[in-house]
């Protein structure tokens, strides 16, 4: 079955009542229940993550139904590619682990977190696709074998490896997503030159849950907006995600502080107060609302 229905049978009652008339039209589902735990990665995790190689591109043919057909979620229709053609698109990974390893993709293969794979709305199953981070210019290839992300402005989702050679574990980020067609496979042109070595990451702290919060002793001095202050971290980390979507280059900035019992989303530190009110008066005609506060 589509692993993307398990995702998304947590996003809260309002939407179960959808995901439950899906899942009775699917067959095939995994029959272990999804785990109420927040995801992240295995205890110990292989060594040397970083020096897995790249999915390999070959041709493969393009499945015809299956996991190919048109899908509906959450009322947004989905029509997955299965013709040969280019694809080129920008917007924000992340990336699923340990509560998805060892269950079924869309394409029924077991999904395993340190293989170089990852999930895509609409490209074809199977497929390949480069994916570069422009903030450190890393790139990977993957093989497309599941369905997913459903959550607005993402436009893919990464295993742990690829998320990891990629350095963006620490939660959505922005990316390249290209697919590699048939033509560039036969022409040996998805190759990096020879001349061009792969950047190697060594990581410097064990990479965390997808979810990133500090300590108030972390937040920092100089100026910042505070969007939010919640008891549940799931409610802060859902407001992260929605400034994220409005200002790309707001992610690098927002942290999730725990304070006082409460997870407060902020952004900064800005140099100085204009430019915190600045950013807020923009963020303001999006509909978010946040306030300016100093930290000395």
């Amino acid at each position: 079955m589509l692993m993307a229905w398990h995702r998304l049978r947590e996003q809260g009652a309002k939407h179960r009542a959808t995901l439950l008339a899906g899942l009775a039209l699917l067959t095939g589902c995994a029959t272990r229940p999804v785990s109420p735990e927040r995801d992240g990665p295995l205890p110990n995790p292989p060594a040397e993550l970083s020096k897995v190689p790249d999915a390999v591109p070959r041709l493969e043919a393009i499945r015809i139904g299956g996991p190919n057909k048109p899908y509906e979620v959450l009322g947004e229709r989905y029509q997955p590619m299965t013709a040969d053609d280019a694809y080129l698109d920008r917007g924000l990974a992340s990336w699923y682990g340990r509560k998805f390893h060892g269950r079924p993709t869309a394409s029924g293969e077991v999904y395993n977190m340190y293989a170089m794979t990852a999930a895509h709305a609409t490209l074809p199953i199977p497929s390949y696709a480069r994916v570069r981070n422009p903030a450190n210019g890393r790139e990977v290839i993957v093989r497309i074998n599941d369905r997913g992300p459903f959550h607005k402005g993402r436009i893919i989702d990464l295993s742990y490896t690829a998320a990891l050679k990629l350095d963006v574990l620490r939660g959505v980020a922005p990316v390249e997503v290209r697919r590699i067609t048939y033509a560039d496979i036969r022409a040996g042109n998805w190759q990096k030159p020879s001349d061009e070595a792969p950047p190697v990451f060594t990581p410097a702290a064990p990479p965390g849950a997808p979810q990133r919060e500090t300590t108030a002793t972390v937040a920092g001095l100089g100026y910042w907006l505070q969007f939010g202050a919640f008891t549940k971290l799931d409610a802060a980390e859902a407001l992260r995600q929605r400034v994220a979507e409005s200002d790309l280059s707001l992610l690098p900035l927002l942290t999730i502080v725990r304070e006082a019992g409460q997870h407060r989303l902020r952004a900064g530190p800005f140099p100085d107060a204009d430019e915190a009110r600045a950013t807020a008066e923009r963020l303001r005609g999006d509909g978010l609302e946040s306030s300016v506060i100093e930290k000395r």
